[in-house]
């Protein structure tokens, strides 16, 4: 049976006991449906997998106790923050999971002219905080140490009011160069995704005369959830993790 790898908030070392958050507890207990003595990974984002095991459940409750710490986990040869257009329900959660599988180190939702989806207050607060565990069981999956950032989300122009820093490219399909048209990069690659209408020609653009390339993956129009994925694994196999593994 493989060891469940689980996400906590709280600070870890070894030798300590500490009670999980209620979602862990149940995940534990009420679905895995483990028993005291089960070995489980804790991990909190530091960049460690913490060892441990579980020495009391109740009802509600699962206490576990840390039994070692990994050494630390490498960062990715890449720094990779991808900016995406807001999709539909189960289309922004696949991109958001498989980006944090593929290596990305931050996300940020986007507002853009042809999106279809309009969240504010608190609606917004909670599809947020939806993204994150989304991110989060994707970590846990994938077998990640660090815990990729999910920035708030904000409308493009916010975004090109101070335009990041870094090697900028935006997915467009009538673009003339590839991602081989670029050299090795040494700084952060910030990739921006437009959404399931795809950016506007203004977005189009605002986007390149702030100083993001325009690139084109191939011949064929990708959807919105499947051209940040297959962008990303460009991008790791000419110039990442891929590359080197």
């Amino acid at each position: 049976m493989r060891i469940p790898r689980i996400y906590t908030e709280q600070h870890l070392t070894p030798d300590s006991e500490l009670t999980l958050e209620p979602a862990a507890s149940r995940h534990l207990i009420q679905v895995l449906r483990l028993r005291a003595g089960s070995d489980l990974v804790l991990f909190n984002g530091d960049g460690h997998n913490y060892p441990a095991r579980l020495v009391h459940t109740a009802k509600k409750d699962a206490v576990v106790q840390v039994v070692s710490v990994s050494d630390l986990e490498p960062q990715s040869l890449l720094d990779i923050h991808l900016f995406i257009s807001i999709s539909k329900g189960e289309r922004m959660d696949f991109a958001i999971q498989k980006s944090v599988e593929l290596g990305v180190n931050g996300i940020t939702p986007l507002f853009t002219q042809h999106g279809v989806v309009n969240l504010k207050g608190d609606r917004l607060e909670k599809r947020q905080q939806h993204w994150r565990k989304v991110m989060i069981s994707a970590c846990e999956q994938s077998g990640r140490c660090w815990l990729p950032q999910m920035h708030q989300a904000k409308e493009l122009d916010q975004l090109l009011e101070t335009p990041p820093k870094g090697l900028n490219l935006v997915l467009n399909h009538r673009a003339d160069i590839g991602l081989q048209e670029f050299d090795q990069p040494d700084e952060r690659i910030n990739l921006l995704v437009g959404p399931e209408g795809g950016l506007s020609d203004s977005e189009i653009g605002a986007v390149e005369n702030c100083g993001f390339h325009g690139v084109r993956l191939g011949p064929r129009v990708l959807r919105t959830e499947t051209a940040p994925l297959a962008a990303i694994a460009a991008i790791q196999t000419l110039w990442g993790d891929f590359r080197y593994s």
